[in-house]
């Protein structure tokens, strides 16, 4: 498989998880604070939402690669 193929195969995974799950969350650490002994830290938990149309133009895409890149090797 060229890199061609391989980022469309990736594009089409990457488009039918964001239909399948339709949003990711992460944590981060926002504020960290040091007061002698005692350290604070505060976590927030975001959420991506991933719009259906994004996922359906990535799986749109990964195809079109993988049917170009197929007939350029």
């Amino acid at each position: 498989m060229n890199p061609t193929q391989i980022i469309g195969a990736l594009l089409i995974a990457a488009g039918a998880a964001g239909l399948a799950y339709g949003s990711f969350s992460y944590t981060k650490a926002t504020h960290e604070a040091k007061i002698g002994p005692i350290e604070l830290s505060v976590q927030e938990r975001e959420t991506v939402n991933v719009p259906a149309w994004a996922g359906g133009l990535a799986i749109a895409g990964g195809v079109l690669l993988l049917v170009f890149g197929r007939k350029q090797g």
